[in-house]
């Protein structure tokens, strides 16, 4: 039986993990960074009635608001006889029109030009090919590091491939890292890989931080806004 002396060790060494400040800092994208709830219900709708499908109900778009969009498809097309011509279409079907319908969560730039001077900053995400343009578009692409969408890894998210793939090229141990982050499949995510959640915009959402406003992080890591 463990001692009352090793507990207390144990105690006093977990809150010295929770209270170092983090050396890599990992957004996911939608709905942390960005807001593209309106362009992703714009995508699925042009694909859904290419295919004669009716539109999104508001359950089918939390759906598909965080997954992949191939899982997307498989979900709204399950059971149909065209599914595969509708995986195709997606994987071909360019994001272009539909940028002008993704914005920025409030504050974001500014607290990335923060933080990229005190730590690593990557994104892993569950988009796919237009991760990268996304964040072109938006001007975000030049604060990270390193950014792994589901394209880059053979198993998404809530899988941790992506998660332990940033931690690998930083060299980063799990209790060194920050994954912010606004759903569900974030939080397993961020368990599996053992790496801390801050929980964006999400109350309810297990985690060790919670984050009305990204500027609420810096407090946080000791930083003030500029």
């Amino acid at each position: 039986m463990e001692s009352v002396s090793m507990r207390k060790i144990r105690k006093i060494r977990k809150l010295k993990g929770e209270n170092r400040k983090p050396s890599l800092i990992i957004y996911d994208c939608d709905g942390v960074l960005i807001d593209s709830r309106r362009a992703n219900h714009a995508f699925y709708n042009h694909i859904l009635a290419h295919f004669g499908r009716p539109p999104l109900t508001p359950e089918q778009l939390d759906l598909v608001h965080a997954a992949t969009a191939q899982e997307a498809i498989q979900f709204l097309f399950q059971g149909a006889a065209w599914l595969a011509q509708a995986q195709d279409y997606q994987r071909h079907l360019d994001n272009g029109p539909f940028l002008s319908l993704i914005g920025l969560e409030p504050h974001i730039r500014e607290v990335l030009a923060q933080l990229r001077s005190s730590a690593h900053l990557a994104v892993a995400s569950n988009r796919g090919k237009s991760l990268v343009p996304v964040l072109r578009t938006l001007g975000l692409e030049g604060f990270f590091e390193l950014t792994v969408g589901s394209s880059e890894v053979s198993r998404p998210k809530p899988h941790p491939e992506c998660l332990r793939k940033i931690l690998a090229h930083f060299r980063v141990g799990p209790e060194e890292a920050l994954y912010i982050g606004d759903s569900e499949v974030d939080r397993l995510l961020a368990e599996a890989a053992g790496v801390p959640l801050a929980a964006y915009k999400n109350p309810s959402l297990q985690a060790r931080y919670h984050l009305r406003d990204h500027l609420e992080l810096l407090p946080l890591l000791g930083l003030t806004a500029a």
